[in-house]
């Protein structure tokens, strides 16, 4: 039998077959992915082959199906181990906030980064419109522009207030996407705007560190009435980039992907070397410096935190 993971609780899985049941599932054993290892080997959205426990309900998950594209992350601990976020997916959102709590600029672009990599169109959903100031408004204004001259598309809605939330049903149609982004951001109140009837469990934002309380604890598949899915995910607070060479790195910058290729030298790092083309495009303002700061960062290995 064959079917999509529709949730991920860690030792069970939700598989929705092609008639629409839905059947929880386990691995049996170890269950390995050739060529990488993850906390998760089984991720929401994959596709597999089951069978039926004898004389039980459930099943066992036998076969992964060669998956189109994931979103992946490194652990939170220092090992090397990393988590699929969800896979095969058509689109993913990063719902991101200004304040309350803040979402930085290094993390949106190693978000950014990580799905260029697997070929994934990203979008930025830039949340809490009801509690802009008009500064607010103008830093929003300005983040909207570096993004949006990259091809990012952004979104600026109110979860709360239902504010501009049918421009991003239309786009949800028919495609499989992922929201992410820190907790706290109101992805789980978006969720709820553009499907009324699931009611899942929002929080507020920790006034001790400012930092979200998660409220989505596992990954979880809805379909929409209009056709496609959201993919719910638990809240991330680090974002480290998986399974990248720095080689590649700047490739997965459009805008230094734009230089690159005039640089003097082939094997140019883009850090400090003489008749660097990317290098000149920042000081003359043609790729913004809060983006090569974020290239820099990643290349060293430093900014894995958000």
């Amino acid at each position: 039998m064959q079917g999509t993971v529709t949730k991920s609780t860690g030792s069970w899985y939700e598989v929705l077959t092609p008639d629409g049941r839905r059947l929880d599932c386990r691995i049996k054993g170890k269950f390995r992915i050739k060529g990488i290892t993850t906390t998760n080997p089984i991720a929401v959205g994959d596709q597999v082959d089951f069978e039926m426990e004898p004389e039980q309900e459930t099943g066992v998950i036998t076969t992964l199906h060669e998956r189109r594209n994931y979103i992946i992350r490194k652990s939170i601990n220092l090992s090397r181990q990393a988590q699929i976020i969800a896979a095969n997916l058509d689109q993913a959102f990063l719902v991101v906030t200004l304040a309350s709590p803040r979402t930085s600029l290094g993390f949106i672009d190693r978000f950014l980064v990580t799905a260029e990599a697997y070929h994934i169109p990203a979008k930025l959903v830039f949340n809490k419109l009801d509690l802009f100031s008009d500064e607010g408004l103008e830093v929003l204004a300005a983040y909207r522009e570096v993004y949006e001259k990259l091809g990012y598309h952004c979104y600026q809605v109110s979860a709360l207030t239902g504010t501009h939330i049918d421009e991003l049903i239309v786009d949800l149609k028919d495609k499989v996407s992922l929201f992410s982004g820190h907790s706290g951001v109101g992805k789980s109140t978006l969720i709820n705007q553009i499907l009324p009837d699931l009611n899942l469990r929002t929080n507020q934002v920790s006034d001790w560190h400012d930092k979200g309380m998660h409220t989505t604890t596992f990954a979880e598949m809805f379909e929409l009435p209009q056709g496609g899915a959201i993919i719910d995910t638990p809240g991330i607070r680090e974002l480290g980039i998986v399974d990248i060479e720095k080689a590649e790195l700047g490739g997965l910058f459009p805008e230094i992907r734009q230089y690159m290729e005039h640089c003097r030298f082939k094997n140019c790092r883009h850090i400090n070397e003489p008749g660097c083309a990317v290098i000149a495009a920042v000081e003359s303002g043609d790729i913004e410096p809060s983006r090569y700061d974020s290239y820099v960062s990643i290349y060293h290995g430093y900014d894995t935190r958000a």
